[in-house]
């Protein structure tokens, strides 16, 4: 973090604003020399190429993503202010409008921010006036659910508009906010692969590493994967956790959460939406792996079972609707609306045997809680947005904004139309819950 003006109590908010302005230019002029004569590299559009997006204009940049859960269950949602044009070139009011259009999806469950601070400059900044509008505009819907805000890369202009938005910012809000030096920092608190970090940031972060004193940059890389344990229940795949298990077509871990949440779950509100202590999730997880009994009922919270059910589909080295199917997923928004149940009904219909069959498990329980959605407020669309991305990812890197929609509907199918997508195919091992 840069070393420079300490802001006082005393400073005006005028002239904390001349200073932000200051801090801004002087850390402009410092990456224009660290880089030489070469230009700061120009924020690319994205590969939202949905010109029909109600907000196309600012959607395409790539500024905001939405991607999958953070070590605790919850959504990520992230800011990247590299990817922001010259301001001439963005109408900042539409890009409050579009967050909150974006936001207006997620707030309903616990959701976190990654705000990538690097990029932020004199050409491409909102105004004070405007962050001042946004924070206001951002009422307690969306201020409640958030859980935490990263700010990665902050500098001293932060520390700077952080004071003078301090006497709007509640005590509460406040606490949310860590400071993120190193991109590896952030493995600590959520799940570092399916984070969209732009080329700029990463580039960045390296020369950041590269320069930091007493000794060589902070590894990024994860340290190679240890075998798993014959119990091991969590990131080993289907077939593993099978042959493991006395032939169990549904992974142990699957049926005893649903088993668990039909009984105890079905009617409560926002199920599947909440966060639990990150250190619970982990302790459950020990249990499971070390192929110790784990029984739910002493957590007295069925938002435990909940986490652990999305956390072991997130945590599959293969999604369960499988990587070659993830590209016909994404098609389902070419697909015409009548016609979505009978491909969605013949894209789960080619899946391997053993993930259909604990597919169709998982779907029937989730189509389930949808018909309880009057008590738990978790409609088929609801569920999609939960499940969705625990569901489906690409091959490589993770799923980006554009490529959420696709897969949100597809989910929502599945679940809403449950009965007609798995009729036909019932395979002799099939088991329900």
């Amino acid at each position: 973090m840069h070393r420079g003006h300490q802001p006082s109590a005393m400073i005006s908010a005028t002239n904390l604003e001349q200073l932000a302005e200051i801090e801004l230019h002087k850390e402009a002029e410092e990456e224009q020399s660290r880089l030489g004569d070469r230009p700061p590299l120009a924020a690319k559009s994205s590969s939202h190429q949905d010109t029909s997006h109600p907000y196309y204009d600012v959607a395409r940049h790539g500024i905001l993503q939405v991607t999958g859960d953070d070590n605790y269950g919850r959504k990520l949602i992230i800011f990247s202010s590299c990817c922001m044009p010259p301001s001439h070139q963005l109408n900042h009011q539409r890009l409050l409008e579009y967050m909150k259009y974006t936001l207006d999806q997620y707030v309903e469950m616990d959701y976190t921010v990654v705000y990538f601070h690097y990029g932020l400059r004199s050409n491409n900044k909102p105004s004070l006036r405007w962050l001042r509008d946004a924070y206001n505009e951002f009422d307690r819907k969306y201020k409640k659910n958030l859980k935490a805000l990263y700010v990665v890369h902050p500098t001293n202009f932060i520390k700077i508009v952080w004071n003078i938005f301090k006497p709007l910012i509640s005590h509460k809000f406040g606490k949310k906010l860590t400071y993120v030096n190193y991109l590896a920092e952030l493995r600590e608190h959520l799940s570092y692969e399916q984070l969209i970090i732009p080329p700029d940031v990463l580039r960045h972060d390296e020369k950041l590493r590269a320069a930091q004193k007493g000794g060589p940059p902070p590894p990024v890389k994860t340290p190679p994967p240890r075998p798993p344990l014959p119990t091991q229940q969590f990131g080993v795949g289907l077939q593993y956790i099978h042959e493991k298990n006395k032939g169990a077509m549904i992974p142990p871990v699957i049926s005893q959460t649903v088993t668990y949440l039909k009984e105890k779950g079905l009617k409560t509100e926002g199920i599947f939406r909440r966060s639990v202590r990150v250190q619970l999730i982990k302790d459950v997880q020990k249990l499971y792996n070390l192929g110790k009994p784990v029984s739910f009922e002493q957590y007295g919270d069925v938002h435990v079972p909940a986490v652990i059910l999305k956390t072991f589909l997130r945590e599959l080295p293969e999604p369960l609707l499988t990587f070659p199917l993830y590209d016909q997923v994404q098609d389902i928004v070419r697909v015409e609306s009548s016609l979505r149940v009978t491909t969605c009904k013949q894209i789960v219909e080619s899946l391997p045997e053993h993930n259909f069959i604990v597919l169709k498990y998982l779907v029937s329980f989730l189509h389930m809680v949808s018909t309880e959605s009057i008590a738990n407020k978790m409609s088929p669309s609801n569920l999609a947005c939960v499940f969705g991305v625990n569901l489906v990812w690409p091959p490589q890197g993770s799923v980006s904004l554009r490529a959420l929609t696709p897969i949100n509907i597809f989910t929502e199918l599945l679940i809403e139309h449950y009965s007609t997508v798995f009729s036909s195919r019932c395979p002799p091992g099939q088991v329900m819950p």
